[in-house]
């Protein structure tokens, strides 16, 4: 079983984009989330982790918020990408190497982890050193 392709954007333009889903799903909530957190990570988190499992550690690192529009992330053929690259913070020390991201619900702490994957190739981190994720950082729904 599968999702059908217009559910497949539907549910990625709900998601990074906050566009209702009609008869489904809407932003009722109190105080919905205006942005989502990228994350780096050392190694895959697995289905079962959280935005702090393998998170890279390097000297300056903070998650970087992306705003929750069409502005933001661009949603087409099922798959999401960002607007413009994500830069995060450049190091200022420390070392590691960045094999993963995701993309979750907290600026830091145990949040949720909405979607992960590689990231190739993999970026070295540490100090000088400012980590992209560019406009070919695709998330795929299918």
């Amino acid at each position: 079983m599968s999702k059908g392709n217009t559910f497949e954007n539907d549910l990625l333009r709900l998601i990074f984009n906050a566009t209702a889903i009609a008869n489904i799903a809407d932003n009722a909530a109190t105080s919905p989330l205006t942005n989502l957190y990228v994350a780096l990570h050392t190694a895959d988190p697995g289905e079962t982790g959280d935005q702090t499992t393998s998170e890279v550690a390097y000297t300056s690192y903070a998650r970087v918020a992306v705003a929750r529009t069409s502005g933001a992330w661009t949603v087409t053929a099922n798959s999401v990408s960002p607007v413009a690259t994500i830069s995060l913070p450049a190091g200022t020390g420390g070392s590691g190497t960045a094999t993963h991201f995701s993309v979750g619900t907290a600026a830091s702490g145990t949040g949720k982890i909405l979607y992960k994957g590689a990231i190739s190739p993999s970026i070295v981190c540490g100090a000088g050193i400012t980590p992209q994720l560019t406009t070919a950082s695709t998330i795929t729904e299918d």
